[in-house]
């Protein structure tokens, strides 16, 4: 059923789901050859080429179309079809870790060369923003060859491909035995790699759990319990910064961040890397009070999930979401980790792109 209403049209289809469509969002989303460029699908319809208050003539629904007739004479095609898919979600819903919740495990082999399969562990990626790949290489910038997945690698400062062991340059914590805080990489920048893959060539050292934590579910939980430390923590800039005799990087952002929808797009902790907040800076002492309850949840149990990361694994999150850490270890043996950074929406566009195949 169709009825031209004020301002808009209000489409109801059988499943009696109805659609209040303006306007304006009618004639800028017209599909005809003249509307379109026929060979890549993309829009060359100008919206200020009609008035604002344009209204249409006539609308009605034919083979699965709806046709608007404007008053310039054009004539405006829009597939049913096209109006549904435009309410679907693309990607697999975000979800909880489970209790006990540990990284779903795929073969790497698999993962690279299946597309069955790579549909599945990116679909899981998108869900938990973490996964593991076993059996991958113990060839150094193996690595690279998670770009037919996962996209180029994101090149940062510090190696395009990042070594960490005992017996290297020592500019980060990363580089000692000592234990390693939750954190995602590089809260230095102001806009941070949101992909990190983490390849174990080797572990033969006694100790060294690797940990993960779920950062955005903490930080629901404080928005929830603590409305006001979330909202000081969402709008107090904080300074971070990463260095050694070649490169600088330094940023001051907030810890949360949110869309315009109030949902959670990231989030930003690195204790070793936040550098000294000037004291009389309003609203500090809000801050450290607010920071304190959210350094203790980044410890607690209930956020975190250890596993040791073996020979041949390679640990991935979603860096905006999920922190990592890795406890203390005794150098008493080889341990050779690399790590590189990706960009987030390869991962998930090409849960799209192969479900086309």
């Amino acid at each position: 059923m169709i009825e031209i209403k004020k301002d808009s049209v209000e489409l109801t289809l059988e499943s009696n789901v109805v659609y209040d469509l303006p306007f304006l969002w009618l004639r800028d989303n017209c599909q005809c050859d003249e509307c379109r460029i026929t060979e890549t699908e993309e829009k060359q319809f100008l919206l200020h080429t009609v008035p604002s208050d344009i209204r249409p003539k006539s609308v009605e629904e034919k083979n699965d179309n709806l046709i608007i007739h404007w008053p310039d004479s054009h004539k405006s095609i829009i597939p049913i079809k096209k109006i549904l898919r435009s309410s679907s979600q693309r990607y697999p819903k975000k979800e909880s870790w489970p209790e006990d919740f540990k990284p779903q495990k795929y073969y790497w082999n698999q993962f690279l060369e299946l597309d069955s399969l790579a549909i599945k562990g990116l679909q899981d990626f998108v869900r938990y923003d973490v996964i593991i790949l076993k059996n991958a290489p113990d060839e150094s910038n193996s690595l690279e060859l998670l770009a037919k997945r996962f996209g180029p690698i994101h090149e940062t400062l510090f190696e395009r491909i990042h070594n960490v062991s005992v017996t290297g340059q020592v500019y980060n914590v990363a580089h000692t035995s000592k234990g390693l805080p939750p954190h995602n990489d590089f809260a230095s920048y102001l806009y941070q790699p949101n992909v990190q893959a983490l390849h174990m060539l080797v572990n033969e050292c006694e100790g060294g759990e690797s940990v993960i934590v779920d950062g955005w579910e903490a930080a629901k939980d404080l928005k929830n319990k603590n409305p006001d430390f979330f909202e000081i923590l969402s709008n107090f800039d904080v300074p971070f910064r990463e260095f050694d005799d070649n490169n600088e990087t330094y940023a001051e952002a907030p810890l949360i961040r949110c869309s315009p929808s109030g949902e959670i797009e990231s989030f930003r902790f690195s204790n070793q890397l936040m550098q000294m907040i000037n004291p009389i800076k309003k609203n500090v002492k809000k801050f450290y009070d607010a920071y304190h309850k959210l350094s203790e949840m980044m410890h607690s149990s209930k956020y975190r999930s250890k596993f040791r990361l073996n020979s041949g694994e390679v640990l991935i999150v979603a860096s905006l979401r999920v922190l990592h850490a890795r406890e203390s270890f005794i150098p008493n043996g080889k341990r050779h980790l690399q790590d590189a950074y990706f960009f987030y929406d390869n991962a998930a566009n090409n849960i799209v792109r192969l479900s086309k195949h």
